[in-house]
């Protein structure tokens, strides 16, 4: 509205400022033109009055002449007479031609008169000259009666024109200077308008620009007190996350290795009891927390290739057991024509389908929950997949469906105290379709069940490889896990506890320590293959222990971090401040043991890595050079020690093997193979025990490559 107005006033003025301006250019125009007419018409004025001294002048000498004439009987001088009379004339002609007013009209008529008069008296003169060779007294009393008449007459006529044409001049001077100052003061009033005008515009520019400043400094201000209340949230949802995810890890923790360890079935009973309600806890900081990331545009949608079917396969399995608890019946059918490959987020497809089928499961008593996957489209490399997931349970009510996706928002209000839940589930399920640009839909009716179905785009994904081992494969390929020290850094007790219970179980070799200051000390005074580092601890927190580590320390050792901080980009965080993984709380110890058995294959059945790298002091180059030279002279040595035992060359048997103790002893075999290096190196050589120690020291060091090759991958 305001910007409206704004642009109604610029109009408005624009409009106003552009007609005064017409208007004092109109009033300018008409002076500066009454002022050219005015100075016309004086020019004129001032030609007229030469012209009617001019013709005073003709007059006065016809006058003259005649006098003259009169005076001296010499007739000679009246022909000038003619021609100033005649002259005269044309003067009169002229001044008619230009004269306006009638008073100066009758005047140069009359002196036009006058001067046929004057040429009558002339040629009167000429007859008398001619007839009496002089003029008579009756004649010269005559004609001198009538000149003088006619010069008086003359004389009125030109005064009265005289007069005439100097009011004339009077009021065209005057004209021309009340144009001329008219003229001259709208060229002042058109500047100084101008002026002004400028002047308003530059205090409007200034006043703008001020204004615009202060906008910007109220929306800098804005902006940095929203970042600060979206830091602050973000800081409190993550505080609240921690808080929360750590007794929870540790109920959860200890509710599944009690469960493992009761056979009470009446204990079963209550342990489940337990464990489901931890579970709905989680359920509901999870809503809580994607509601949070959402709502902050953090929540990242990824797109990688994926198989459709194992994702719904694992989804199907996700719930199986559920389902046959509460005697319903669950499918799953996807239409053939559906690529299995294709890529998106699985995450975030995997997290709808569980939250709509855990809503089905919820209220649905009896009968069935079913998934259907449908070919929406296929245009090229992008299709769009239609899910549509059916129940029979209590169905929602229709004036209640436009509300359904609505946050904190249920079909009915005593569904809260009956089934539990926040209403939430969908409002984040809608969220994360709408933001893979897809669509959902919701159709119900009481007593008869709920049909859900969203449609999401996808590309097609290219062969999925094969999928990883799972921990306890990942663990069977080093089941030997006693040789492997953890040191854990975590300041809660029941975490503390449940470490303790999880990695005693595996029997792994542990210290616990509080906080990030013992965790250095720890790894100062002695040597570890893995740490678990707390991100949260006091004193001193997980991400500055891990830049001590780093820096300080100059350890390359893993750190896998642990935390209850759910946000996305928490990874990264972690692999920025130099930690190698991170594992959310609660913990899932099937993942944790999956990392742990993922970073601590340096630690093998045969190779021990202890000595060397208490003499390299972190040098990875040094490590990786010894290495190389074990796993390039073993197999040479082991050659060497056959071909000299059937040639029954004893020097070179014990030279190879005296050889051979600095390499094996590098890599940590050498008390292996002390023995029977002993036994090819200073024993008399016996052709039986000469060749079962060789065979001895070849079936170790062919079992030690494999692991130096594995270590060798690392660097």
């Amino acid at each position: 509205m305001t910007s409206n107005r704004f642009i109604y006033l610029i109009l408005s003025t624009f409009i106003a400022g552009t007609l005064l301006i017409i208007f004092m250019q109109y009033n300018s125009a008409k002076n500066i033109n009454n002022l050219m007419m005015g100075n016309r018409r004086l020019l004129n004025e001032l030609k007229a009055g030469n012209q009617l001294r001019e013709l005073d002048r003709d007059l006065l000498a016809a006058e003259t002449r005649i006098n003259r004439t009169v005076a001296t009987g010499d007739t000679s001088r009246l022909k000038e007479v003619d021609e100033q009379l005649t002259e005269a004339s044309g003067l009169i002609d002229s001044l008619r031609a230009t004269s306006v007013e009638d008073s100066s009209l009758r005047n140069l008529e009359r002196l036009s008169a006058l001067a046929n008069e004057k040429m009558t008296l002339k040629a009167r003169i000429l007859d008398s000259f001619r007839q009496n060779g002089t003029l008579t007294p009756e004649d010269f009393q005559v004609i001198t009666q009538h000149r003088r008449m006619l010069f008086n007459e003359v004389n009125v006529a030109s005064r009265s024109i005289y007069e005439t044409r100097q009011h004339l001049l009077d009021s065209l001077s005057t004209f021309t200077n009340n144009s001329g100052r008219q003229a001259q003061r709208w060229s002042g009033v058109m500047i100084l308008m101008v002026l002004i005008s400028e002047a308003v515009l530059f205090w409007y520019i200034i006043s703008r620009i001020h204004r615009q400043n202060q906008l910007i400094r109220q929306l800098d201000a804005s902006e940095k007190k929203v970042r600060e209340v979206s830091r602050i949230k973000e800081n409190f949802m993550a505080n609240v996350s921690h808080e929360i995810r750590t007794p929870m890890n540790a109920i959860l923790g200890f509710t599944n290795l009690l469960k493992a360890r009761n056979r009470d079935p009446e204990v079963a009973e209550f342990i489940d009891a337990i464990r489901q309600s931890g579970e709905n806890l989680l359920v509901l900081i999870n809503d809580l927390l994607d509601l949070s990331k959402i709502e902050a545009g953090m929540m990242r949608i990824e797109s990688v290739p994926f198989s459709l079917r194992e994702l719904l396969h694992s989804v199907q399995t996700m719930f199986a057991e559920k389902m046959n608890e509460k005697g319903l019946r669950f499918s799953v059918a996807i239409d053939e024509t559906i690529p299995d490959s294709v890529t998106g987020d699985p995450t975030r497809l995997t997290q709808i389908l569980a939250n709509m089928i855990g809503n089905a499961l919820k209220f649905t008593t009896e009968g069935s929950v079913s998934i259907e996957v449908n070919n929406k489209s296929l245009d090229g490399n992008r299709i769009r997949i239609g899910f549509v997931i059916r129940d029979t349970g209590i169905g929602i009510a229709r004036e209640k469906l436009s509300e359904i996706f609505d946050r904190f928002q249920q079909a009915e209000d005593s569904i809260t105290r009956e089934y539990g839940g926040t209403g939430l589930g969908l409002s984040i399920v809608k969220d994360l379709v709408l933001l893979q640009q897809g669509d959902i839909a919701v159709e119900s009716e009481p007593g008869k069940g709920t049909v859900f179905s969203f449609t999401l785009p996808y590309h097609l994904g290219a062969a999925q490889p094969m999928a990883p081992a799972s921990p306890e494969e990942a663990a069977s390929d080093y089941p030997d896990l006693r040789h492997i020290r953890i040191l854990v850094a975590e300041d809660n007790k029941m975490n503390q506890s449940l470490l303790r219970h999880l990695l005693t179980a595996r029997k792994l070799s542990f210290d616990i320590v509080n906080n990030g200051v013992e965790a250095i000390g720890k790894l100062q005074a002695g040597h570890y293959d893995l740490v678990l580092m707390d991100v949260q601890m006091p004193v001193m927190d997980g991400y500055t222990a891990t830049q001590q580590i780093r820096m300080k320390l100059k350890l390359d050792i893993p750190i896998i971090a642990m935390t209850a901080h759910a946000f996305a980009g928490e990874r990264e965080k972690s692999l920025q401040f130099g930690m190698n993984e991170y594992i959310a709380k609660p913990i899932d110890q099937r993942e944790l043991f999956r990392l742990i058995g993922r970073f601590t294959r340096a630690q093998y059945q045969f190779i021990d890595l202890e000595y060397m790298r208490s003499i390299s002091e972190g040098n990875r180059e040094y490590e990786k050079s010894v290495t190389e030279q074990f796993i390039e002279a073993i197999p040479l040595d082991i050659n060497m020690l056959q071909t000299a035992q059937h040639a029954g060359d004893l020097a070179t048997i014990r030279q190879t093997a005296h050889n051979m103790r600095s390499d094996v002893a590098i890599m940590g075999i050498l008390d292996k193979l002390r023995t029977w290096l002993d036994v090819l190196e200073y024993e008399p050589f016996e052709t039986g025990k000469f060749q079962q120690a060789i065979s001895a020291v070849k079936s170790i060091c062919e079992q030690a490559l494999p692991e130096a090759r594995n270590f060798y991958t690392s660097f």
